[in-house]
């Protein structure tokens, strides 16, 4: 076990590598020119004690001046470890997808901060953030549909964990979840075995048995739900490429779908965890969520 997740810590630092460089020459970059149907927004955040920004991805024919005559489903869609808000725009076709799709997208930044409320900086409370502030600013701001069946949550590797332990924890607020190269096992990450990314899972999750890291260990959280609670569950798209160094980490939370009875869909394709896989899942997600129907 201590092996396996050496493996993969030391194959996530390498993504994580080759993503701050990617961050550090965007940044000094000029400026990219937006998408027609995609809006740069801030949200004066009271829990983040900052100004948050986000992404949003809108489809054909939205009329940002008809008021709420018409409510489209909306995807809260998370970005990965080292990555920002901006990436699923610049990194992907997402903006022309949409178009073809009566679907809004939302972008929010996460941080590095697993999309969780850290033990050790207040202001980091990305978990209450998503949940708490950026929801209902979108519902009062945005034609989407205010109700469980038309919110949406998915996400790429970090992302794929936050969305799926967002389904987990409040299934109340979300019809369907999407898993792509989900960084599931994060709870299991310490310094101990995984060195400075553990060291940061540490500042934010607490110590091996600190409260806060078991109720975000989405393993602990599914095996330990009762069977009305995992009927009440949203539907889950889980996918991961075959290369992918967190594929084995994925099996085994498929493992547990299957044995708690989760409704569900599987996809694995050959692939590594990289943009050219998010890229044709989040094409895939999204005729996954217009074809759906809401429950």
């Amino acid at each position: 076990m201590r092996n396996r997740i050496s493996i993969m810590i030391a194959a996530f630092a390498l993504v994580l590598a080759g993503s701050m460089s990617a961050v550090v020459s965007a940044q000094s970059a000029a400026p990219k020119q937006l998408p027609s149907n995609v809006r740069e927004e801030r949200l004066a955040s009271r829990l983040m004690g900052r100004d948050m920004p986000y992404r949003v991805v809108l489809p054909a024919g939205y009329d940002p001046d008809g008021g709420k005559k018409k409510l489209y489903p909306v995807i809260y869609l998370l970005h990965g470890l080292g990555g920002s808000y901006a990436n699923w725009t610049d990194k992907t076709g997402l903006a022309d997808y949409v178009r073809d799709h009566g679907i809004i997208v939302v972008t929010p930044e996460g941080g590095n901060g697993w999309y969780t409320d850290s033990v050790s900086t207040p202001t980091d409370r990305f978990e209450s953030y998503i949940i708490s502030e950026l929801i209902p600013e979108v519902e009062k701001r945005f034609a989407v549909d205010p109700e469980r069946r038309g919110r949406i949550i998915a996400g790429l590797s970090m992302g794929g964990y936050g969305a799926m332990k967002f389904g987990l924890k409040y299934p109340e607020k979300f019809s369907l979840v999407g898993s792509f190269s989900g960084a599931l096992g994060v709870a299991s990450f310490t310094e101990k075995n995984a060195g400075t990314i553990g060291k940061g899972v540490d500042s934010i999750l607490g110590g091996e048995d600190s409260e806060v890291r078991k109720a975000n260990d989405i393993f602990a959280l599914l095996r330990a739900m009762p069977a009305d609670k995992v009927a009440g569950l949203p539907f889950i798209y889980q996918s991961c490429g075959t290369e992918d160094f967190l594929f084995e980490n994925n099996r085994r939370f498929l493992d547990l779908l299957t044995e708690k009875k989760v409704k569900r869909e599987y996809r694995e394709h050959p692939g590594l965890h990289d943009w050219t896989f998010w890229d044709s899942q989040i094409r895939e997600f999204l005729a996954l969520a217009e074809r759906r129907p809401a429950k």
